[in-house]
This record gives C-alpha cells, sequence and structure tokens, in this order.
C-alpha cells in the first residue's frame, strides 16, 4: 500500500490553507464567525500556518445539539478556524484513501453519493431478476432460481467506532507520519470530549456523563466522515477480496449483499460480523440486519429500490411534500424570495429524476412541464400572484 509522504508541507502551504478556507466558507459567507475570520485572511491563515507547524495548535470544543432527520442524531461542530484546519487534511489526505477504495463504496465520495449508490444497487438488482426470470420455474409455478438480498447495518456505527483502530487505520496509510498522527489524535482523542454511547445505548438513552471517550467520532465533521470511510473499507477489501461476493454494495455503514442461496448469506453474515468485531471492534445491529427475496425490495438511500423499478421511499415522500408545503408558504408571505423557493424545488425535482415518480410529481406540482419544472416551481409564483390580488 503506498503510504502518502510530505503531509506536513503540503497542509500547512499557505494556498492548500486558502483553499481550505474557501470550501469551508461555503453556504457560510456572510455568518458573523466567517466574516471576522476574512476580515483579516492573510495574518489569521499565516497565524494557523504557523501554530500547525509548530504544532501548538489546538481545536476547540465541539457545540452540540440532537437532530431528528429522520430519526434522532446527536450531531458536533467546531468554529469557523477548525474547520478550516479539517479541510486542509481533508484535500492533501483524503484523495490517497479514495484511491484504495473499491467501486462499490459510496457516500462522502466525489461523484459517488447516495443517488449513485441506489443506481448501482438497482443495477445489481436487475441483473438478479433476469437471471431469476431466466431460469423459469417449476412444474408447480415456482421459480427454478431464488435470489435473496441481504442487509446489514452497523449498531450505533458513528458513536461505537474504535479510537485506536481509526489511528491505526490512518498510521498505516502514512507510515505513521508523527506530525499527522499528532494532528489526528487532536481530532479523534479530543481532550475533555466524550464521542461515543455505551453498547446498546442511544440519543435518548445517554446522558452526557454516560457517554465513552475512547469511541465514537462527531457526527457533522469533515475528517471523521473520512475515518468512517476508512474504517468501513476495511469491510468492503474483505467482503470483495476473501468472500469474493460479487453482488456488493455499501452507503457508509449500511450494506446490501445479493445472492441465490440463502445459506451462502447466512455464511457471509457469519463472517462479515465476526471480521467486524475482531479487526474493527464493532458489531452489526440484529435488530435492522436481515435476509428476504429479492422481490420484496429494498429501502436504501432514500428509495425503495425493487428488480424492475425504483421509488421514493414513502418516509421521504412524506418529507419532502411538508417541507414544500412550508416553502410554499413562507414564499407566499413573502419571507423568501422566489430563488431561495426554487433551489429548494430543483433539488427535489433532482431526486425524484432518480426514481419512478410520475403520480408523484404529478400530485405535487400538478400538470406542468418539465421546462416548468426546471425553471422554478410555477405554482410558488401564481399561488403568491393570487394572494397579492385577492389583498388588493
Amino acid at each position: 500500500m503506498k503510504s502518502i509522504k510530505h503531509i506536513k508541507e503540503k497542509v500547512t502551504e499557505y494556498e492548500n490553507l486558502y483553499n481550505a478556507y474557501l470550501h469551508s466558507r461555503r453556504s457560510k459567507r456572510f455568518r458573523n464567525e466567517v466574516l471576522e475570520f476574512s476580515a483579516n485572511l492573510e495574518d489569521n491563515l499565516h497565524e494557523l500556518q504557523t501554530a500547525l507547524r509548530n504544532q501548538t495548535y489546538r481545536p476547540g470544543p465541539y457545540k452540540k445539539r440532537v437532530i431528528h432527520d429522520p430519526v434522532d442524531r446527536l450531531i458536533m461542530w467546531q468554529d469557523f478556524v477548525h474547520r478550516v484546519v479539517q479541510w486542509a487534511v481533508y484535500q492533501i489526505v483524503n484523495p490517497e484513501f479514495v484511491r484504495g477504495y473499491i467501486e462499490d463504496s459510496y457516500a462522502c465520495i466525489k461523484g459517488r453519493g447516495s443517488d449513485a449508490a441506489a443506481q448501482r444497487l438497482f443495477y445489481f438488482m436487475q441483473q438478479a431478476g433476469r437471471l431469476e426470470k431466466n431460469a423459469g420455474v417449476d412444474v408447480h409455478g415456482k421459480p427454478n432460481r431464488r435470489f435473496y438480498l441481504e442487509k446489514l447495518d452497523t449498531s450505533k456505527f458513528f458513536y461505537r467506532i474504535d479510537h485506536q483502530v481509526s489511528m491505526d487505520l490512518i498510521g498505516r496509510k502514512c507510515n505513521y507520519d508523527p506530525w499527522l498522527m499528532w494532528l489526528m489524535d487532536l481530532f479523534v482523542n479530543a481532550e475533555g470530549e466524550k464521542f461515543g454511547f455505551p453498547p446498546g445505548m442511544g440519543v435518548k438513552d445517554v446522558t452526557p456523563d454516560e457517554m465513552v471517550a475512547d469511541k465514537g467520532l462527531a457526527v457533522g465533521s469533515l475528517l471523521n466522515q473520512m475515518l468512517a470511510n476508512v474504517n468501513q473499507n476495511e469491510v468492503d477489501h474483505f467482503a470483495k477480496r476473501q468472500l469474493r461476493i460479487h453482488y456488493y454494495v455499501r452507503y457508509m455503514d449500511d450494506i446490501v449483499i445479493l445472492s441465490d442461496s440463502r445459506e451462502q448469506l447466512c455464511d457471509w453474515r457469519r463472517q462479515i460480523e465476526g471480521f467486524m468485531r475482531d479487526r474493527l471492534k464493532l458489531e452489526l445491529n440484529p435488530k435492522k440486519s436481515f435476509i428476504q427475496p429479492l422481490s420484496h425490495g429494498i429501502d436504501f438511500c432514500q428509495y425503495r429500490i425493487y428488480p424492475d423499478h425504483v421509488r421514493l421511499k414513502k418516509g421521504t415522500a412524506l418529507r419532502m411534500k411538508r417541507n414544500l408545503k412550508r416553502i410554499q408558504k413562507l414564499y407566499a408571505e413573502g419571507k423568501i424570495d422566489l430563488e431561495r423557493a426554487q433551489r429548494t424545488v430543483t433539488s427535489y425535482m433532482g431526486l425524484l429524476s432518480h426514481c419512478d415518480s410520475y403520480q408523484l410529481r404529478k400530485t405535487i406540482f400538478g400538470e406542468y412541464s418539465e421546462t416548468e419544472w426546471i425553471e422554478g416551481w410555477f405554482v410558488l409564483k401564481r399561488d403568491s400572484e393570487k394572494i397579492e390580488a385577492h389583498g388588493e
């Protein structure tokens, strides 16, 4: 495995720090902390550069908040200057890790997001479905060949990632570069911070005192997203190289495997579970890991995927409808402009374009052409005009 060289020089180069600043401020340019940092940008970046090179840099405390999206999650974030540092490291280190990822791993990789993961799984399910159909049926009308799918989910993944395992994975790639190991340790084993949950406990169950210090990564941190992928990349290579699994797709900690043998799937699960426990100190979630016939379809990355079509998950569709109604109301009341409303609609139209959604689009948007949808949700504008006319 090729190691990363000259990391300190590359990360702390002024141009890299400046690019990290540009990435960090995206969609946040007018926040007070960003404006303050930007007002004295050159001096702030030089000060950061010196602190990193002299190893006097120290990350600030994490802010924490529980969100429901759609399940409860404890997210954590730091002040702007520390996001700049994370981006500076990420820009240099992450591309080296990505080169070692398998083709069928997704999440936090450019061009390989949730939509790409769903399309890849759909492609595999189409292949398996055709093989099943071509095998025909027996005299009783039952398929001669039946495929099954297996879903594997890691229990409290981000909150149970082992710190020492993470540091070892980083060390192997950078030949245990002293400077990078020092910096990563500041973020992984953050002094005075606890990110981990005890086994079997979730956001609603655990108190701050019960959280553990040697487990868990801060959800919402850029470097921790990278570390999560590095962690699961070990599972990917075990599944593909040692178990020789062909139909395999992973999105973060959600894995889907296809096979025409239920017994084979059970054996693969047993071996993957053992590998994760022994190598990564992680456990599968028995409540979210299962085997079922291919024809039943599966929820994966906001979609319900079948061998012959893809639909939006019911929960995703309901949240989308509620949010669009909220956006429509805010626009009609003049609380947001048309550009802001259009961005939301365009985002949802992109989501709908990846699945069979004609009836859903018709229900939400009515009889409007594709051009109108792309240019902006004209229903918003028309409703606003109706309200204004009524007011007159």
